[in-house]
């Protein structure tokens, strides 16, 4: 259920009527303080919640029961878009493009080193790259873990560039204590209990769409970590299995008006998972970018034909330098 209150509501009834609330009908009540008004959120059985008694109050604007099962996560219970900011002041959700790119997995000290530098100079303002690698057959390569994490550091360290790199368990977490953003995989979108140990840190939480999800599950998955207290979640699509097996995965670019739509939280893509082919990143790229994506998540390799995973979908630096010189002039004509 969502309750607006008037602009004239003081802080003092706002308070009341909450504590009022949460005795009364024994439900959680989430506040949000916008510009013009106070939304009131409430996150239990409201089944027995009487709405004319609620609407009779004169510091009340409106009153609406909401069926959607995700609650934080949603455009009602928060009309504002969420904004993530990193330690070195770069923004997620607040209407700019971040480009967030790097090599799929992390190969050795000099590959993350000149690849960053590279990607930086394009005009990436995270950096990427795989330490844990969850792979299909058992036999390919796993990437190099820990030494891995240290060597995404060390590049951060060369160039100033955040880093994002995915989590496999609960049980690592403690080692991606300074990683800023920690991606959870689409195999591990519905890996719950992690969810939940990423709930109780505060650390911007990048989610992978699983293979076959739904929106809904999605953003479920998106609830489980919010539930927990952490609402730093940025949510990535990164394609869906469908019959169609010309691509990796299947782009669904419907997919990010319809979940800004219906969630606050702030949307990148993955068009290198999506396509699994170098050549259609470009234009997979763009259309994100036209259809309201905060950003990109992009794999770049220094010698694709050799990468130890991925280099099929990998751009070149040059390559990546001019898709990023097309995204931004793109961006740049959607806000003129």
């Amino acid at each position: 259920m969502i309750i607006v209150l008037k602009p004239e509501c003081t802080s003092q009834q706002a308070t009341e009527f909450c504590n009022l609330l949460t005795e009364k009908y024994d439900v959680k009540v989430n506040t949000w303080n916008g510009v013009h008004s106070t939304v009131l959120g409430l996150i239990g059985d409201t089944t027995q919640i009487d709405i004319d008694y609620i609407d009779a109050q004169k510091f009340v604007e409106s009153v609406k029961r909401v069926q959607e099962p995700y609650k934080k996560a949603n455009r009602k219970f928060h009309p504002d878009n969420t904004v993530i900011e990193l330690s070195n002041g770069v923004k997620i959700g607040d209407g700019s493009l971040q480009i967030m790119a790097g090599p799929c997995s992390v190969e050795s000290e000099e590959q993350i080193i000149s690849i960053a530098k590279s990607v930086k100079n394009s005009g990436a303002s995270i950096l990427r790259g795989g330490a844990f690698k969850p792979r299909t057959s058992p036999y390919s390569f796993q990437g190099l873990k820990a030494e891995g994490l240290d060597l995404l550091k060390e590049a951060r360290k060369a160039t100033g560039l955040p880093i994002v790199t995915e989590i496999m368990k609960e049980s690592h977490i403690d080692m991606f204590e300074s990683v800023d953003i920690i991606q959870v995989g689409a195999r591990n979108m519905q890996n719950f209990e992690l969810l939940k140990e990423l709930g109780k840190t505060n650390k911007p939480i990048l989610l992978k769409r699983g293979l076959s999800a739904t929106i809904e599950e999605w953003l479920m998955s998106a609830e489980y970590i919010m539930a927990g207290g952490n609402n730093n979640v940025i949510l990535c699509e990164r394609g869906i299995r469908t019959y169609e097996n010309f691509t990796r995965n299947t782009l669904d670019v419907s997919a990010i008006p319809i979940v800004k739509s219906l969630s606050h939280l702030p949307v990148v893509v993955d068009p290198s998972h999506a396509s699994g082919r170098a050549w259609l990143v470009e234009p997979l790229a763009m259309a994100a970018v036209a259809s309201g994506a905060d950003g990109l998540i992009i794999e770049v390799h220094n010698d694709p034909a050799h990468a130890l995973s991925d280099g099929a979908q990998s751009l070149t630096p040059e390559q990546f330098d001019s898709v990023a010189k097309k995204l931004f002039n793109l961006k740049k004509s959607l806000l003129d």
